[in-house]
């Protein structure tokens, strides 16, 4: 498993984490951060998924 698809799950959790306590405390800078995060999680992680492929492939 490639380092960026672990990286990329950990910067989605904690990007999830600051959204919904930019949700709680009505933070919304916080909350689009956070909404920010989860996307570059999302783009590491498939990046890494797309390494892996091609290293099998």
């Amino acid at each position: 498993m490639d380092k960026d698809r672990i990286k990329g799950t950990v910067r989605q959790a904690e990007g999830t984490v600051k959204e919904r306590v930019g949700k709680l405390t009505g933070n919304t800078s916080l909350e689009v951060e956070g909404k920010i995060e989860q996307a570059a999680g999302t783009l590491q992680k498939s990046f890494g998924k797309a390494k892996d492929a091609l290293r099998k492939g």
